[in-house]
């Protein structure tokens, strides 16, 4: 898909789920988060967002450097995936975010 055109997303929608698509995935997720409230609001079909390693290793970078709570940027970025209507989230945070989620340090 053209990344600037945004209209060209529902003529993917309806292609893809005339060949049998059994989920939307959206890569890479923070860029496109516009286009994953597009895709929950025109298709049943489950959306899934991909939340790429760059965004992950850019959120890592500014913890390390002190600049962000990479606790608190990492759950924002992954609730921002969800309040934009993802259903499925894979992200390289996954095991360390339900650790937070869990109460976990």
């Amino acid at each position: 898909m053209d990344p600037g055109n945004y209209r060209e997303a529902l003529r993917e929608i309806r292609a893809d789920e005339a060949e049998g698509a059994d989920i939307m995935m959206v890569k890479p997720g923070m860029p496109y988060l516009d286009v994953v409230r597009f895709l929950r609001d025109n298709s049943t079909l489950p959306v899934a967002v991909y939340h790429v390693s760059g965004e992950y290793a850019m959120l890592k970078a500014a913890a390390q450097r002190g600049w962000l709570n990479e606790r608190d940027a990492a759950l924002e970025a992954l609730t921002c995936f969800r309040r934009a209507g993802a259903d499925l989230i894979l992200t390289y945070y996954s095991t360390q975010a339900a650790k937070w989620m869990a109460g976990e340090k």
